[in-house]
């Protein structure tokens, strides 16, 4: 083993064993089922902010994004940047305080949980359908987290991919089933440091063996429609190629996303206080702004590396952006390589990547978890459970989710970002119109919200499939399609129906005076 992979082996080795302490101090606090998936309602406004937009900003922040500037220019980065900047602010302002008033009010640890309650959902059909759309998409979004981990040993250590994934799942699972929610959202607050740092290095080592500022930008400039918004460069013919009107809106539309994200929503429950929320908002889009922004610009700069033979190429197929998504890998590797000190920081690099992923992935695993053991086993099937018997569930469930993560991972030339855009659009499409729609229209009703949500989950698959495919116009991300029909479904099949009850109205109008 060389020095440098020495050195980074040891920045990994203290940061993996900070996670699995933190995991073990939050277990501590963790008595019941509701503190497991929940935390107690005990999140302060930092850790609030910070685990949110950490458990949001998976692998692709540190690999797919840049990965994908590297490869085509700013635009598909760009305007994906843009719509997630816009989304990840609106869906603070207008979401998360009063989903935290109503889901105490109704007494939800679980999204399912709150449109069930919320509703007063006697046939549990809101919760089956909310439970199998957090399994049926958290379960590929977990397995890109996976892929990334084994794609990153891989590259570093020269071991099998398959190993080095399966390393790394177990690791995350073994902090998770230890301390729950808690254990998860104290992590990621801590990985949202690590991932800043991971960023700031990186950048400013490649700008600098880049040779400055001018030379990233003048070498941008060379390549046809790099950065332009309007355009993205062809690496098979060295030309731009146009990049219309649809193609802005798909990218942008990813934002709509954010409402009907689990992982982020539950956060928005398990804050202390609701008054503390706009401080967490301030917070949370300032991160996202600047993590964003400077991931585009590490792109621009790996890819003026590139062309300054500071580092190889990472194009392989010019049609497919994979192997660009290593790029942070091999520049940290790359610093490594220049002595002890330069590894340790390589290493700390590295561990940003693994905080990217393991943040997103503890939280997924915690949302399917629950909504297997306590919406699909308990509220569902009505299987009566002891306390204890439940947190076992809780645990197995979680360990049973991760398995087939690690089974959808096992191919290693799986896209990062098409995984994840995959996953995003299904739980906007199910999650987003409804929940937006129950917490501002009183006239939403249980009718309205199942059309809603099967709706939305079906038209992603629909849309992907046998739409998309078609080209041209109709080649628009699904989520926008998916969400626009949740949404006509949610109006119309509420309206057709019998309005809520007396007691789901003054409810309604109770939270909103809060």
């Amino acid at each position: 083993m060389t020095t440098a992979q020495i050195g980074i082996l040891v920045a990994i080795g203290v940061y993996l064993v900070g996670m699995l302490v933190i995991g073990f101090m939050a277990s501590k606090n963790t008595n019941d089922v509701g503190d497991f998936y929940l935390g107690g309602r005990k999140l302060g406004p930092y850790v609030t902010a910070m685990s949110a937009e950490a458990s949001d900003m998976s692998s692709y922040l540190l690999m797919g994004v840049p990965g994908l500037a590297y490869f085509s220019g700013i635009a598909d980065a760009g305007w994906t940047v843009f719509g997630l900047a816009v989304g990840t602010y609106l869906n603070w302002l207008f979401t998360a305080k009063r989903l935290r008033n109503y889901s105490e009010k109704v007494n939800a640890i679980t999204i399912p949980d709150y449109f069930k309650n919320r509703f007063r959902d006697k046939s549990n059909i809101t919760l089956l359908v909310g439970a199998v759309a957090i399994i049926v998409f958290f379960v590929p979004y977990t397995a890109s987290g996976f892929s990334a981990c084994g794609k990153l040993f891989m590259m570093l250590f020269d071991v099998k991919y398959e190993v080095a994934m399966v390393i790394s799942a177990i690791i995350i699972i073994a902090y998770t089933t230890t301390g729950g929610f808690l254990a998860a959202s104290r992590t990621d607050f801590v990985q949202s440091i690590v991932m800043t740092i991971a960023l700031l290095a990186v950048l400013g080592y490649g700008t600098y063996h880049a040779g400055g500022f001018g030379a990233v930008v003048d070498n941008a400039n060379k390549l046809a429609g790099y950065l332009d918004l309007s355009a993205t460069h062809n690496n098979l013919t060295g030309g731009a190629d146009a990049y219309g009107i649809f193609n802005k809106i798909t990218m942008f539309c990813w934002g709509l996303g954010y409402f009907g994200m689990p992982h982020i929503l539950l956060r928005f429950m398990a804050a202390r206080d609701a008054k503390e929320l706009k401080l967490s908002r301030r917070v949370a889009s300032f991160w996202v702004v600047i993590s964003l922004g400077v991931a585009i610009f590490l792109g621009i700069v790996g890819r003026a590396l590139t062309e300054a033979g500071v580092l190889e190429s990472l194009i392989e197929d010019p049609t497919n952006s994979s192997k660009a998504e290593t790029l942070i890998i091999v520049i940290a590797r790359h610093i490594a390589e220049n002595g002890f000190g330069y590894a340790l920081l390589g290493g700390i690099i590295i561990a940003g990547i693994l905080a990217s992923t393991m943040s997103t992935a503890d939280s997924q695993l915690i949302a399917a978890s629950s909504a297997v053991s306590e919406n699909i086993f308990r509220d569902t099937f009505k299987i009566k459970m002891s306390e204890k018997a439940s947190m076992l569930t809780a645990r197995l469930t979680l360990v049973v989710v991760a398995i087939l993560g690690m089974i959808i991972a096992w191919n290693p030339n799986s896209s990062v970002f098409n995984i994840v855009s995959f996953a995003w659009a299904g739980f906007g499409a199910v999650f987003g119109p409804i929940m937006l729609f129950s917490l501002f229209w009183k006239r939403t009703n249980t009718a309205g919200a199942i059309a809603g949500m099967i709706s939305g989950g079906a038209m992603v698959f629909i849309w992907k499939y046998l739409v998309r495919p078609m080209g041209g116009a109709w080649d628009l991300y699904e989520l926008a399609p998916a969400f626009l029909v949740s949404a006509i479904f949610i109006v119309v099949v509420s309206l057709l129906t019998k309005a809520p009850s007396e007691e789901i109205q003054k409810e309604f109008e109770e939270v909103k005076a809060m």
